[in-house]
This record gives structure tokens, C-alpha cells and sequence, in this order.
């Protein structure tokens, strides 16, 4: 399951483990103009673990899923 909102600087996903256990906790993503932030909390360190991607980094890995394995380099679209 998972939410979509539309807050006044982002868009925020947040993706809601179901099933069996064992359980993950929710993950919360941000959309803002210029990065993405991917947000989980940590029950061991009791604190919200954050990363932030660069919008060609989110590019980059949306490429990746669809990729086998190997080295990449994403060219602008300008350039094809």
C-alpha cells in the first residue's frame, strides 16, 4: 500500500510494508524541484535514517532497473 500527497514544496510517497512479518518500517519519499530525499526509520539508532538524490541520480536509477549488469553512462537527451 502507499500514500501520495501534495504538500506546498513536494510530493511525498510514503510506501507501507504489508504482509508477513518480518516487517519493514515505512519509507517516505520527498519530490522537491531539485533533489529527492528517501526517508526510513532506524529502530536501532531510534532516529530517521535520510538520503538525497541529485535529480540526474533518480534518472540514472530508473535506467538502472530496466539495465543488466555492466558500467553505464546516461547520455542528454539532446545528444541522441
Amino acid at each position: 500500500m502507499f500514500t501520495i500527497e501534495h504538500d506546498f514544496d513536494a510530493t511525498v510517497v510514503t510506501l507501507i510494508d504489508e504482509g508477513s512479518t518480518p516487517l519493514q518500517e515505512d519509507i517516505t519519499i520527498n519530490a522537491f524541484e531539485d533533489c529527492i530525499t528517501v526517508e526510513q526509520y532506524d529502530a536501532r539508532l531510534d532516529k530517521v535514517q535520510k538520503i538525497t538524490f541529485s535529480l540526474s541520480q533518480v534518472q540514472e536509477l530508473a535506467a538502472a532497473l530496466d539495465l543488466p549488469e555492466g558500467v553505464y553512462k546516461l547520455r542528454p537527451a539532446d545528444q541522441d
